[in-house]
């Protein structure tokens, strides 16, 4: 009855409209009425980190994100669309870690390397800004382990657009180029059901691949559940012990047919995460995209979320990172202890969907983020110093990581201390301005509640300031991109 009113209400606004029955007055009181459903992409709601006294939560707990989905779909808004992102569509952490900065990784028994640093926040006058680094190893190809992949492709009839299945049909025949000889390669297809297109091939038998990829069509209703649930047991029924398992699913996650509520999909991939299996997810589209849902089938399924936007980013997802389909280190948890001596309150910058339970840290059936290899993860805190205090002794925070190996399911521990040397701003590294700018572009992008003095100029002046590798001219796009975003 709901979506018979909506229609009849959609029916008589467009009626009114032709007919000059509606005043400006009236079509904003009609546009504000909340319970109208448009069509159009869905995303999920978590608000911002608060503040939080370090004498009464002296310490903090999240899970890693290393995706970088948002970025690409904000990118997408701005430079295809012409128009600024809805503010759900933006999360912190995605913008600042699609971007790779050639963090140092030295080698040691850990898979993970660790860095930070202490500085004046730019956007905040008497705060500091922390920054959290870490690196996954580089695995040489000669090195890499063999490779089990189940490409689980959506061909449903919303996916019949050129920004969609044929934008993720070219992208999966560049990943075939990547692959070795010891590597296999299955397609798993679903629209109204779910069907296996090609039984797991040898990657040497490129031509075959790709011959069956180039067949697929679209059509019908969307059984992304079934999909899901084949696709697993046909990477289990190949499964390479000590190997690369893992799954590629491209979708809009336009789920409709079976289970496809997002709670009843997260259900699905948990029941399956234990089985050594890891999941990559790529998002495409406009219009439909369900990124709330394929966001957190990443989240929960040991998985990473990707968006493809443009034939450029399908070259950097299934090409320039080829390594991070190789994870080094799953579940990876940080949890940092501030001295209350000298914080008197911090902010974790982003990962709202990302906090845990401090009691969480150590409980390892708790599910966390993952690393690839060659991978760079970068969290940010903003910290309220306590007032009169200056030291240069005492350390600023300790923090400890977690982590498992691919194959394991006992996590280690990690640790790392970081002391305030009294930098300013234009002192820090070139890693913090970078990243310090990507999170202020978020704060203006969503009208953070704490996005202080930040302004597109200064933030353009700070990417200016930086020489970090851009190999790939990704970080010069950025400006770009705030440039534009400060025309709009």
């Amino acid at each position: 009855m709901k979506k018979k009113l909506q229609a009849l209400a959609l029916i008589f606004l467009f009626i009114s409209c032709e007919e000059g029955a509606l005043d400006s007055q009236s079509l904003e009181n009609f546009a504000g009425y909340s319970d109208l459903e448009l069509p159009g992409d869905r995303y999920n709601e978590f608000g911002e980190n608060e503040f939080l006294n370090a004498t009464e939560f002296p310490i903090s707990t999240f899970s890693t994100d290393a995706d970088g989905a948002s970025y690409s779909n904000v990118r997408r808004f701005i430079q295809q669309d012409k128009r600024l992102p809805p503010k759900a569509a933006v999360r912190t952490e995605e913008l600042i870690n699609y971007f790779n900065l050639d963090y140092p990784f030295e080698e040691s028994v850990h898979p993970i390397a660790l860095n930070g640093e202490v500085s004046d926040c730019p956007w905040a006058d008497g705060h500091k800004l922390v920054r959290i680094g870490l690196k996954g190893k580089t695995i040489p190809q000669s090195e890499q382990p063999s490779a089990n992949f189940v490409y689980l492709i959506d061909v449903s009839g919303s996916m019949a657009s050129e920004d969609k299945l044929e934008l993720l049909k070219n992208g999966f025949k560049l990943f075939v180029d990547g692959l070795s000889e010891n590597d296999k390669v299955a397609i798993v297809t679903y629209a109204g059901s779910a069907g296996v297109v090609l039984e797991s091939t040898p990657g040497n038998e490129k031509d075959k691949i790709k011959n069956a990829i180039d067949l697929l069509g679209s059509g019908g209703n969307t059984a992304g559940a079934e999909g899901i649930i084949t696709a697993y047991e046909i990477a289990q029924q190949n499964f390479i012990p000590e190997g690369n398992n893992r799954i590629i699913i491209g979708t809009d996650g336009d789920f409709n047919v079976g289970p496809s509520s997002q709670d009843e999909l997260i259900s699905l991939i948990e029941e399956k995460r234990d089985s050594g299996i890891f999941l990559t997810v790529l998002g495409v589209g406009r219009g439909n995209l369900n990124d709330g849902s394929l966001e957190q089938i990443a989240n929960n399924g040991n998985g990473n979320y990707e968006y493809i936007d443009t034939i450029e980013q399908l070259r950097k997802v299934f090409m320039y990172e080829y390594n991070k389909f190789y994870t080094v280190a799953k579940d990876v948890k940080i949890q940092v202890e501030f001295n209350p001596d000298y914080v008197e309150a911090y902010r974790l910058i982003g990962y709202e969907n990302r906090v845990l339970n401090n009691e969480d840290f150590e409980d390892d059936s708790k599910d966390a983020g993952e690393i690839g290899a060659g991978q760079n993860v970068t969290a940010l805190y903003e910290i309220k110093p306590k007032s009169g205090v200056v030291s240069r002794s005492e350390r600023t925070f300790k923090i400890d990581f977690r982590y498992k190996l691919p194959n394991s399911e006992t996590s280690q521990p990690i640790g790392l201390d970081v002391f305030d040397t009294g930098n300013t701003f234009e002192q820090s590294s070139d890693f913090m301005k970078f990243t310090a700018s990507a999170a202020s572009f978020s704060m203006l992008l969503t009208d953070s509640t704490f996005k202080g003095t930040s302004n597109y100029p200064d933030i353009l002046n700070w990417l200016n300031e930086t020489s970090l590798n851009d190999e790939h001219n990704f970080k010069s796009e950025f400006k770009n991109i705030v440039a534009a975003a400060e025309g709009m």
